[in-house]
């Protein structure tokens, strides 16, 4: 496996990797990988000649109050197992080389960007779109994995690549979990033991209302209340939002259906999990 650091350096890579007729597939992270990276890096590795991990800690998706001085970093740790699943490349860019000084251009998809995590989150979707529009435009990827666990990242960065025609599949990946439901996170780190063994409401909150929904529950409402008493019940949960919404748009809906995304976020303590489930037919 390659290490590369520059954008000179990794356009030059993926322009070989062009010239040998290779799919070049990318795997955009902010390192602290997980078994849920490894999946993705597999996925690629699978689908794709040539396979790109991007590690960057970007500070534009962070608020002020956020944890991006205290977000967790191992950049051996993150190479060993990048290698282990299949990489070929490790892009490690630098702050100044992924925002020189002075730059002022940024991406935003407007309204979408505004809803579930944006409204807790101000700027955050702003920063992914930016980052990743940037990384699309050094790697030059053919084919961009993602994990489904950020469900709002991805429709996000569908419809970014959409509009802005930039001829790159995008590819959504199973969230990875623990037996016992809890969706793998880097942020899952920051949580105590008692908080660990709470955490998990989150996904049995979903499941439940899932099940509600296969069997015969179509308001949306009554969804998100069974979602919200779930993880109410959990005293060390303390609910930022549940809510349903269309599995693409991100609208919101009154008449949960197939297709409908049930998304939630909630602290333990100092650790704000996501999780999400797409209703079935």
């Amino acid at each position: 496996m390659q290490v590369i650091a520059t954008s000179d350096a990794m356009r030059d890579w993926s322009r070989a990797g062009r010239d040998a007729g290779k799919r070049i597939g990318l795997v955009p992270t902010m390192g602290a990988l997980h078994r849920g990276h490894l999946s993705l890096i597999q996925a690629a590795r699978a689908a794709c000649g040539a396979v790109v991990v991007s590690v960057y800690v970007n500070p534009l998706q962070f608020g002020p109050t956020e944890d991006f001085r205290a977000y967790p970093r191992d950049r051996e740790k993150d190479a060993a197992l990048a290698d282990s699943a299949g990489c070929d490349l490790l892009f490690v860019p630098s702050d100044g080389e992924m925002h020189p000084a002075g730059h002022r251009t940024f991406v935003e998809v407007q309204g979408m960007q505004d809803v579930l995590c944006g409204r807790s989150r101000p700027g955050h979707f702003r920063g992914v779109a930016t980052v990743v529009a940037k990384l699309f435009a050094i790697v030059r990827p053919d084919v961009a994995f993602f994990g489904e666990k950020d469900a709002q990242q991805v429709r996000i960065i569908r419809r970014m690549e959409r509009d802005l025609h930039l001829g790159v599949e995008i590819v959504s990946c199973p969230t990875v979990r623990e037996a016992d439901g809890l969706a793998l996170s880097s942020r899952n780190a920051y949580l105590t033991d008692a908080e660990r063994r709470a955490a998990p409401v989150l996904h049995r909150a979903l499941r439940a209302a899932a099940d509600r929904a296969r069997s015969g529950e179509t308001d949306a409402a009554r969804l998100v209340a069974l979602v919200r008493d779930t993880i109410s019940s959990e005293p060390l949960a303390r609910l930022d939002y549940a809510e349903a919404v269309d599995g693409e748009t991100l609208d919101p809906v009154t008449a949960a259906g197939p297709g409908t995304l049930l998304a939630v976020a909630a602290w333990f303590g100092r650790a704000r999990l996501i999780d999400n489930i797409t209703l079935g037919g």
